[in-house]
């Protein structure tokens, strides 16, 4: 098994912006190990957690110990925005996103959050796995992102609205304020159901929800529950509006400083993380909706989809050419996907 060191304690913050050259315990012969660090914001017991833990013991198998990595989970070293800042400079090695939070450095991302963009969980573990995705969204990157690269794309469960009254078609969103992802994607849809889009810290949100400060929020099932929204929120209505793609990033600086038989270990492991983790979310996924439905959470099933698509679908195509070239190669490459599923 890998060595696994979960940091909590503050104080070890600078113990984390290692150099990728830092040499930690002896691996297999007495060898220096390479000492990484990888940190994501999402609490443990999430898709996150699934797929650092694929991830690293993916690595460690593949490269038979050569490395040691440091784990930060949980917003030990920042939220999103931060992190992608902090692998950008190369302070930290690897980080995961959502695509979302990734078009604050790469707009373009914010393609992937066009809503019903996939029918049902088989379409975005489909699209995630798919070369041709990968390929696009990391042409993209290239070209439009200094100091970072994308790895491999993976997924969280679908997203729905969650308020303490049902959403079951479009109307019952009109007027209401809801906090959405801080994406032009998210504010051109929601505004066309006739929302009023709120942006907020995540962790700003269940006190918003308590006061009525936001009328309303959307997210994972997982993040709902890890974040105990549901005692401010309890209903939550499956819409199951927008997928919720996320990718793993490397710092160009750690891996401009790999060996090539270290970029294809690291390569190796990532494809694990895209193999994996995508069914796993979703698994994970149906035992925490059984868990938090005996914690009296209504779930709102009877959901006019169709009335959301009315009014999202159409706007598909014209937020991709906003956004550029590249995101509508990307909408390109998932429709040619999810056509054939």
């Amino acid at each position: 098994m890998p060595l696994r060191t979960r940091v909590f304690a503050a104080g070890v913050f600078a113990t984390a912006l290692l150099a990728v050259a830092a040499c930690g315990g002896p691996g297999p012969g007495g060898a220096s190990s390479t000492e990484l660090t990888f940190a994501y914001e999402g609490p443990l017991g999430t898709g996150h957690e699934l797929a650092a833990d694929i991830f690293e013991e993916a690595l460690d198998d593949v490269s038979d110990g050569a490395f040691e990595l440091q784990m930060f989970p949980a917003a030990q070293l920042g939220g999103e925005p931060a992190l992608l800042e902090s692998v950008r400079s190369g302070d930290i090695d690897f980080v995961l996103s959502s695509t979302a939070n990734a078009a604050a450095i790469a707009p373009e991302s914010g393609v992937l959050s066009l809503h019903y963009l996939f029918d049902g969980q088989d379409d975005v573990i489909s699209t995630v796995g798919s070369p041709e995705v990968n390929e696009a969204y990391q042409a993209m990157a290239e070209e439009r992102v200094e100091g970072v690269r994308p790895l491999t794309l993976f997924t969280l469960d679908l997203r729905n609205m969650y308020s303490n009254f049902p959403v079951r078609s479009v109307q019952d969103v009109q007027g209401k304020a809801v906090r959405v992802q801080a994406t032009a994607t998210e504010d051109t849809i929601f505004s066309a159901y006739g929302a009023q889009p709120v942006h907020m810290a995540f962790p700003e949100l269940y006190t918003a929800l308590q006061t009525g400060t936001v009328d309303a929020a959307e997210n994972a099932v997982t993040y709902y529950g890890l974040n105990r929204h549901y005692e401010v929120a309890p209903v939550m209505s499956l819409t199951e509006h927008a997928g919720n793609v996320q990718v793993l990033w490397v710092s160009q600086r750690t891996w401009d400083g790999l060996t090539p038989e270290q970029q294809t270990a690291v390569t190796e492991a990532a494809m694990r993380v895209r193999s994996e983790q995508p069914k796993a979310a979703f698994e994970l996924q149906q035992e925490l909706l059984a868990e938090y439905r005996e914690l009296g959470v209504q779930f709102v099933e009877d959901v006019d989809k169709e009335s959301f698509r009315q009014r999202s679908l159409p706007l598909q195509d014209q937020v991709a050419q906003d956004l550029g070239p590249h995101a509508v190669k990307i909408l390109e490459a998932v429709r040619a996907v999810t056509a054939n599923g």
